[in-house]
């Protein structure tokens, strides 16, 4: 099969008609330039039409800002190119060097506080990993406060708590469209007893889940709501330690490491969120 050209993408989108492309190949002629290039010079495409169309063209999950429904903070997905991106994909690329193999696949994102930044590390880490063709499964395992229901805009009402219960099976497992190889399990019902149902069920679940994904993220509670996140750390084996800039205190983050290395958690690495 003939792969098809940035032109071809933007055409078969609707973004330029037959005659637009005909404009566009003629100053390409005329000036040497790029297809990409003088489109945009004829401001008949945007640099964001471009990036969609090599997205197609290099199987490369990417979304347009004028998809509805997803929340603007999952940057990885609308704006892949971003400087912010960027480092997430070095923080990727560390953990597949450092973490990741066959034999570990899960790991929490863990912060001593709230408002640190876990469910937008945790969703936008899922996306990257799953850019790079690694089949990914995000868990909400924050069982008092979730967010990843409302930043992939999910309305499943059942979620990790209703399979812990063994109220539900693996069909509340959300695919999300335009991102092939990410899978996104949310909290679910939220229980009178959090640890009582990670305690007795997460390990296994996790087990099976290994069977089906490469990378398995953990999105977790704040240590200071509970003792859930050192339970999750437990069960995932190990934790990515996350503070945010001019907020988190030196005291807590060498508590919460302490704990989650008592638990036997290994702590795989710290970031420090300032977006």
């Amino acid at each position: 099969m003939k792969p098809i050209s940035i032109g071809g993408a933007l055409l078969d989108a609707g973004k330029i008609t037959v005659a637009d492309a005909e404009r566009i190949l003629r100053l390409q002629k005329e000036k040497g330039l790029r297809f990409g290039d003088a489109g945009k010079a004829l401001n008949l495409i945007t640099e964001e039409d471009i990036q969609q169309s090599l997205s197609q063209q290099f199987d490369f999950s990417f979304l347009a800002d004028t998809e509805s429904g997803l929340s603007d903070q999952l940057i990885a997905a609308y704006k892949p190119f971003s400087p912010q991106v960027e480092v997430l994909r070095a923080i990727r690329s560390q953990l597949m060097l450092r973490w990741f193999t066959s034999q570990r696949k899960s790991l929490a994102i863990v912060s001593a506080a709230a408002q640190e930044g876990r469910s937008y590390l945790a969703a936008n880490l899922a996306i990257v990993f799953s850019q790079l063709g690694e089949r990914t499964l995000l868990i909400d395992a924050d069982l008092r406060n979730p967010r990843q229901h409302l930043l992939f805009n999910i309305n499943e009402k059942q979620g990790l708590s209703d399979l812990l219960a063994n109220r539900a099976d693996f069909s509340v497992i959300a695919k999300i469209s335009g991102l092939k190889e990410l899978s996104i399990l949310t909290a679910g019902t939220i229980p009178p007893n959090p640890q009582e149902l990670i305690g007795r069920g997460l390990a296994k679940l996790l087990e099976q889940f290994a069977l089906d994904y490469d990378v398995i993220l953990i999105d977790t509670p704040p240590a200071s709501q509970g003792s859930d996140v050192q339970l999750l750390a437990a069960k995932a084996m190990g934790a990515l330690l996350l503070a945010r800039l001019n907020k988190s205190r030196l005291t807590d983050l060498d508590m919460l490491k302490s704990s989650l290395e008592n638990s036997g958690a290994a702590c795989v690495g710290s970031v420090i969120n300032d977006f």
